[in-house]
C-alpha cells in the first residue's frame, strides 16, 4: 500500500551521463510535512479506495470480505485494469486534500482511461456516484451494486467515459488527455485541471506535441493545467520509454519544453513528498497568473509539472507462480486471472484484499468511516460534482448573419464571407467562443476573423499576454483536443482545416461522438455545443498543391456516425455558407461538417433564398433549369461548390446545343436529406424525394466526395437504377482546377454527356442526336485537356458564370 517500500522488479533507472549542471534545473525536494492525523486519513482513504477498486475487478459477492472468499464470490469474467489504479488513487486523495485546504476549483483528467476502478472507487467514497446514480449510494447495497456489476452489462464500464461523474475525457485511444485539459481551462480563469499522463500514453505523438500547449495559454484570461507524468515503468506487456528515463533525462526534456519539474518518488514518505509538490505547483501557478493579471506578465512563464514514480500495481500481489506481479506488466490488467478456478490464486486474492483491512474502513451501515471522509472537500468542490463537467453550456450570442451576405450575382469567397461573420461572433462572445486551426487561416481566406482579435500564442514577445480568440498550431490532434475540452466545459468552438487533413483526427472525432452519445443517455448531463468543422482548400481547388492534398474522406467518417449525431452540409455559395455556419454555431450535441470553397465563386441566392434553400436541404435552381424545372427529361444534381458550378455550366451547354432536352437542376446542401426514408432525422419522405427528383426520370449526381458514400446514402430509395453518380475518383496532381474536374469525370462536359444519355431514354429528339452530341463533348474534353497541358492554365472564361438568357 502507498507508504511502504517495495523491492520492485522495475528499479529506478540508473543515472545517465548528463552534465552536472542539469541538477540545477531540478526543483529541490523541499517538504512541507503533513499533520500526522491528516497523513493517517490520507493513508486510510487510499486503502479504502484501493480495496474497492480491486474488489470491483474480482468480486460479485462478499464485497466487504466478511468471510473467506469462495470461487462463487468471483465474477465469471474478470475485466478491468489494476496496474494504474494505485497511482491514480494516490493523486485523487491529495487533490481532495489540497482542494479542501485551499478552496480550489479543479477537474481531474485521467489519460489512462482504463483506470476506471480507481476513479469509481473515489467517486463512491465522496458520494458523487450516489448523487448521479442512487443505486450506488453510500451504504451496503450501494457498494455491493458498484462492485458486483462493474464491467458487466448491468453496471459501469471498465473505461472512464461520459457515465463517470467529473469526466471530460475517456482515454480509450491514448494521446489526448493533455490537449483536452488545456482546452478545458481556456477562458476558465479560476480552474485548475490536474492531468495524469501515463508513461505509456506519453509515448504517443499527440501527447508529445501537447506538452507545448502551455505556449497557447494566456494566464490572464485562462486557468492552468498541472500535468503529472505517472511513470510506473510498464505498459500492457513491455517497459515504457519514460519509465526507463532517469531523472536527469526527464528534467532536461521537460525543462526544454518550458516546465519546472519536480520529481515525486520517495516511497518511504510519499504523502509528504506529493503534498509538498502539489503545494509548490499551486503556488507557482498563482505566481504566473497574478503577474499576468496585474499587468506585469512573465515572458515565457515556466509552468509546474510533476513526475510521479510509483510501482506498477502498487499494493497488489507481489509474486505468483514464480513471476513478479507488482512492479511488472503482469499487474497491468487482472493480476490473478484464474482466481475463480485456481485455489492458489484465490488464496492470493484473499491475502491481497485482507491486507487493506476493510473491516477497519467501513461502518456497520456500509459507508466509509469519518476519518476517510475528513479529506474529502464539500459537495461544490468535489471532483465528481464539478459543474464544468456536466452542466456548463453557455449559448453563444450570435449576430444577424444576413448583415454579412453578398449581393446575388457577384463572385465571392464563402470563407471571406464567414470570416467577417466569425469576427463579429468573437466581438459578441469575448469569453466563450474560440477558433482552433492548423496554420491555415490565411491560406483558407479566413483572416477577417482576426479583425478584432489575435492569435493566442504566448511564446514570443509579439503576442505574449495579448490573449486572442484564435489558436493556430500545426497539429490537428491538438486542435481537436483543445476543441473537445473547450466544448465539453460549456463553450463553443470552430475547427477550420484543409479538407485533406481532417482525416488525421477521424478516430478522435468518432470517440468524441461516442462520449457525447453516452452523455446524452445519462439523466444528468446537460447539452453541449456542437463540434463544428469547416473543410476548405478542397481537392477541387488545390491551386499549388498536389495529390497529397486531395482527400474528401472525412465526409464519409461523419456519415457513419449515429443519425442523431451527424450533420454534413455542402453550401453552394457564400450566402448559404453564412446561414449554415450561423445554424451550426447555435446547434447542440451534433458533429457538424461544413464543406466549402475559399476561392471566389458565384453567389446564386439572395439571403432570403439562401435561408429557404438551407432550411429545405435541397431545392430546384430554376434559373438554370428548363421551364423552371417542369416536366424534365433528366435531373442534374450538384452537391458541393465546384461540382455544382459544373452542373450549372452543363445546363448552359445543353440549353445551347440541345434545346430539345428538358433539364431540372437541383442543388443539395444537406447531404442527409438523401438518406433512405426514416434512416436520418433529415431524410426526405419518399414522396418529397420524388417531388424533387421525379419518380422515374434519370438522375445524375455530381458529388464532391466519393461516389460510394452517396450510393450508401441512397440505398433503399425506390427506382435507383435510374441514378448515376460521379465524384472524386483519386485522380489529379499539381494541375489546374478545371483539369481536376476533367480527370475526375465531374466536369461540365461529363455532366452534359450524362444528361444526354439519360434524357435520350424518354426524349426521341435527343436520342436521334445522342451520338453526335456525345462525340462533340468527348472532343471538348480532349481539346481542353490539351490546351491546359500546352498553356499550363485553364482556358479563359472557365469560371465565368454562364448566361441563361
Amino acid at each position: 500500500m502507498p507508504g511502504e517500500v517495495i523491492d520492485r522488479p522495475n528499479p529506478a533507472p540508473k543515472p545517465s551521463h548528463v552534465p552536472d549542471f542539469v541538477e540545477q534545473l531540478l526543483v529541490p525536494a523541499q517538504k512541507t510535512n503533513l499533520d500526522q492525523k491528516d497523513c493517517d486519513a490520507l493513508y486510510k482513504y487510499r486503502r479504502a479506495a484501493a480495496y474497492i477498486a480491486a474488489a470491483m475487478i474480482f468480486l460479485q459477492d462478499n464485497v466487504y470480505l466478511k468471510r473467506q472468499l469462495k470461487p462463487e464470490d468471483i465474477k465469471p469474467r474478470l475485466l478491468g485494469h489494476w496496474g494504474t489504479c494505485p497511482g491514480l488513487i494516490l493523486v485523487y486523495s491529495h487533490l481532495n486534500y489540497i482542494i479542501k485546504k485551499q478552496n480550489l476549483d479543479m477537474l481531474y483528467v485521467v489519460g489512462p482511461g482504463h483506470g476506471a476502478p480507481a476513479l469509481l472507487a473515489a467517486l463512491w467514497l465522496e458520494g458523487a456516484l450516489g448523487k448521479f446514480y442512487p443505486e450506488y449510494g453510500n451504504n451496503k447495497e450501494g457498494l455491493h451494486n458498484l462492485i458486483s456489476t462493474f464491467s458487466t452489462s448491468a453496471g459501469l464500464p471498465s473505461h472512464i467515459n461520459a457515465e463517470t461523474p467529473g469526466a471530460i475525457h475517456e482515454g480509450g485511444e491514448l494521446g489526448y488527455a493533455l490537449s483536452v485539459s488545456f482546452g478545458a481551462v481556456m477562458d476558465n480563469p479560476d480552474l485548475i485541471v490536474t492531468c495524469v499522463v501515463g508513461d505509456g500514453e506519453a509515448e504517443s505523438g499527440p501527447t508529445a506535441t501537447s506538452w507545448h500547449a502551455i505556449k497557447y495559454l494566456d494566464p490572464a484570461e485562462s486557468g492552468a493545467v498541472l500535468p503529472i507524468l505517472h511513470t510506473n515503468g510498464f505498459k500492457i506487456s513491455e517497459r515504457t520509454i519514460f519509465g526507463c528515463m532517469d531523472n536527469k533525462e526527464l528534467v532536461c526534456l521537460f525543462t526544454g519544453y518550458g516546465y519546472q519539474v519536480r520529481i515525486v518518488e520517495d516511497l518511504n514518505d510519499i504523502d509528504n513528498d506529493l503534498h509538498s509538490s502539489m503545494l509548490w505547483a499551486v503556488e507557482e501557478i498563482r505566481k504566473i497568473q497574478e503577474a499576468a493579471r496585474s499587468g506585469k506578465p512573465i515572458m515565457k512563464p515556466r509552468w509546474p509539472m510533476i513526475v510521479l514514480r510509483t510501482p506498477k500495481g502498487w499494493s497488489g500481489p507481489k509474486e505468483l507462480h514464480g513471476q513478479f506481479i507488482e512492479g511488472s506488466f503482469h499487474s497491468h490488467q487482472v493480476p490473478l486471472p484464474n482466481a475463480k478456478k485456481d485455489d492458489e490464486e484465490l488464496q492470493a486474492l484473499q491475502k491481497w484484499l485482507s491486507e487493506y483491512k476493510p473491516e477497519a474502513l467501513f461502518t456497520d451501515t456500509g459507508d466509509v468511516i469519518d476519518e476517510v471522509k475528513s479529506v474529502i472537500p464539500p459537495d461544490e468542490k468535489k471532483l465528481g460534482m464539478r459543474p464544468e463537467a456536466y452542466k456548463a453550456y453557455v449559448a453563444p450570442d450570435l449576430p444577424d448573419w444576413k448583415k454579412f451576405c453578398v449581393e446575388k450575382g457577384q463572385q465571392f469567397s464563402a470563407m471571406q464571407a464567414i470570416g467577417k461573420f466569425i469576427d463579429q461572433v468573437f466581438v459578441q462572445n469575448p469569453h466563450n467562443v474560440r477558433l482552433f486551426s492548423p496554420d491555415e487561416l490565411e491560406s483558407n481566406k479566413l483572416s477577417d476573423a482576426l479583425a478584432h482579435t489575435g492569435r493566442n500564442f504566448q511564446w514570443d514577445q509579439f503576442s505574449n499576454a495579448k490573449g486572442g480568440r484564435v489558436i493556430e498550431v500545426l497539429s490537428e490532434h491538438m486542435c481537436q483536443g483543445f476543441l473537445q475540452g473547450y466544448t465539453l466545459t460549456g463553450r463553443t468552438g470552430l475547427f477550420p482545416s484543409y479538407e485533406s487533413f481532417l482525416g488525421i483526427i477521424h478516430t478522435m472525432m468518432v470517440q468524441y461522438a461516442k462520449f457525447v452519445k453516452m452523455a446524452r443517455e445519462t439523466t444528468w448531463h446537460q447539452d453541449v455545443s456542437s463540434i463544428n468543422y469547416i473543410e476548405t482548400s478542397t481537392w477541387a481547388r488545390q491551386e499549388h498543391n498536389g495529390f497529397s492534398h486531395q482527400n474528401p474522406s472525412f465526409i464519409g467518417a461523419v456519415l457513419k456516425l449515429k443519425p442523431y449525431a451527424a450533420r454534413v452540409y455542402l453550401p453552394p455559395d457564400a450566402n448559404t455558407f453564412l446561414t449554415t455556419v450561423h445554424h451550426c454555431l447555435k446547434s447542440k450535441n451534433y458533429i457538424n461538417l461544413m464543406v466549402g470553397s475559399k476561392q471566389p465563386t458565384p453567389v446564386y441566392l439572395t439571403p432570403e433564398e439562401a435561408e429557404n434553400h438551407c432550411r429545405a436541404g435541397a431545392s430546384i435552381f430554376k434559373f438554370c433549369s428548363t421551364d423552371d424545372g417542369l416536366r424534365p427529361d433528366v435531373v442534374l444534381v450538384g452537391i458541393g461548390v465546384e461540382v455544382m458550378f459544373e452542373v450549372i455550366y452543363a445546363a448552359a451547354i445543353l440549353r445551347e446545343r440541345c434545346p430539345e432536352l428538358r433539364v431540372r437542376v437541383v442543388n443539395v446542401t444537406d447531404l442527409f436529406i438523401l438518406e433512405n426514408q426514416g434512416a436520418h432525422p433529415h431524410a426526405l419522405e419518399n414522396e418529397a424525394f420524388d417531388s424533387l427528383f421525379t419518380e422515374d426520370k434519370p438522375i445524375h449526381f455530381n458529388y464532391h466526395g466519393y461516389a460510394t458514400e452517396l450510393q450508401g446514402l441512397l440505398f433503399g430509395r425506390p427506382n435507383l437504377h435510374r441514378a448515376t453518380i460521379r465524384g472524386y475518383n483519386e485522380e489529379g496532381s499539381t494541375t489546374t482546377p478545371f483539369d481536376m474536374m476533367l480527370v475526375n469525370d465531374v466536369s461540365r462536359y461529363h455532366v452534359a454527356k450524362s444528361a444526354i444519355v439519360g434524357g435520350a431514354r424518354s426524349n426521341e429528339r435527343v436520342k436521334l442526336r445522342q451520338q453526335e452530341l456525345c462525340s462533340k463533348l468527348d472532343q471538348d474534353i480532349r481539346q481542353t485537356r490539351k490546351s491546359i497541358i500546352d498553356n499550363r492554365q485553364d482556358p479563359d472564361g472557365t469560371y465565368d458564370m454562364p448566361s441563361f438568357d
